[in-house]
């Protein structure tokens, strides 16, 4: 019985183990992680709408009925492909296929001011932490008497206008206006502040200008600043500082800016493709090695005269073919090249507001936000999780409000010392 190895739980991978299941195979998945996270919705966690529980999934309790795969919960350090063998912290495993599903990281572009002060949205414990960091700031704005300190800590700034940055950015925003407005009547409106700093021109540059442009007004009409044409340069504890020698008071900064592949690429190959991804052949194969697939933000492939972002949609559409084309490979059939399916981009702003354009047509408004929830409900592992992220969406809806407004370390009330 052949052996294949999957590593990573996330879109791409989990995808692959399930495509295998019950085909007379033996199917190791790999993470260093128990449970699968629902990335696209972890920015709801550090906005205080959503528990961290609810967009994870144990992977045990998700491949129950799959037969013929098993999981290890384990970190792999390296792999060796001319033995055919991964190491991991559980010690060497020997596999005949293997698909490489580890993700991306963070890039800060060798800043390392930036990397050691900013929040980012790739971990669950980083979403837990910037939900503190922002109630947190509050709590200290709500005591301190210098104004400019104060301001300075009520102060947030993001970099990067993704969809990530565009989606945090308008929710952090509806937290402070409709929340902690509440919570903290002591703080004036205008001493809060969301800035929302872009290198280019234009928010969401996927999508179609007049989409870009409705996402830019209706940011702009909540409150939300935005710089354009501006680069942060470095970080300190309390400020940010742009290229241009512009200094912004500030100690809450989050980084979308961009991403590069996991550094088990390193592994993989010397030749790298921008973002530190690995170059792969049309059928998702490392050159040279038929029997290592890498698929998701670590692989690299050019489709239409442009390489395939780093999104899950198309991590997910790989696992599926991954999975299916080892099967091929076992039998002896010929394997077609993999061609991605562009089913459509979507981004939410705020309270009913929403953009998407799918397959040349284009939405906003209100209609796109209820698609936006529908197919993040969807794609939701688990009918528990799904139905705890319906109840709060429609409790936040109703009532303005957001239930998970905690602050989960111990440090933001001080501690009494003794004389």
């Amino acid at each position: 019985m052949k052996r294949v190895i999957i590593v990573g739980a996330g879109f791409g991978g989990i995808r692959a183990a399930s495509a295998l299941s019950g085909k007379g195979v033996e199917v190791l998945l790999l993470d260093r992680h128990n449970y699968h996270l629902f990335h696209p919705l972890l920015y709801q966690v550090a906005t205080a709408s959503l528990e961290q529980e609810s967009i994870a999934y144990p992977v045990r309790a998700m491949m129950r009925r799959w037969k013929g795969v098993s999981f290890r919960m384990t970190e792999v350090c390296g792999v060796d492909l001319d033995q055919r063998q991964l190491k991991t912290s559980s010690g060497t495993i020997d596999y005949d296929y293997l698909v490489m599903s580890a993700g991306s990281i963070s890039n800060y572009f060798g800043m390392e001011s930036v990397q050691r002060h900013a929040f980012d949205l790739k971990k669950m414990e980083m979403a837990v932490g910037l939900r503190n960091q922002i109630l947190g700031s509050f709590e200290r704005a709500s005591r301190e008497t210098d104004p400019e300190v104060r301001r300075a800590l009520l102060t947030f700034v993001i970099v990067g206008g993704g969809p990530t940055g565009v989606e945090f950015a308008g929710a952090l925003h509806e937290l402070m206006r409709h929340v902690l407005t509440k919570d903290f009547p002591e703080l004036a409106a205008t001493e809060k502040r969301t800035l929302l700093i872009e290198a280019s021109d234009c928010l969401l540059t996927p999508y179609p200008e007049d989409l870009r442009r409705y996402t830019l007004e209706k940011l702009q009409q909540m409150g939300v600043e935005v710089m354009f044409k501006a680069q942060v340069s470095g970080a300190e504890t309390d400020r940010v500082l742009l290229a241009d020698g512009t200094i912004i008071p500030c100690h809450t900064l989050f980084w979308c800016a961009g991403v590069s592949a996991s550094p088990l690429a390193k592994d993989l190959t010397a030749a790298k493709a921008p973002s530190g991804r690995v170059p792969v052949e049309p059928d998702l194969t490392l050159p040279g090695h038929p029997e290592v697939f890498v698929i998701g933000d670590l692989a690299y492939l050019v489709q239409d005269g442009a390489p395939l972002p780093m999104m899950a949609p198309v991590a997910m559409q790989q696992g599926l073919y991954a999975g299916k084309a080892i099967l091929q490979k076992i039998a002896g059939t010929p394997v077609a090249p993999f061609r991605f399916r562009d089913k459509g981009i979507m981004a939410t702003i705020g309270r009913s507001a929403a953009v998407a354009s799918v397959h040349g047509l284009k939405f906003s408004g209100h209609f796109a936000w209820l698609v936006w929830l529908a197919l993040h409900l969807m794609y939701l592992v688990g009918f528990r999780n799904r139905l705890v992220v319906l109840i709060n969406w429609a409790y936040d809806y109703l009532f303005y409000e957001r239930q998970v407004r905690l602050i989960t370390r111990e440090d933001e009330a001080g501690s009494c010392k003794k004389s």
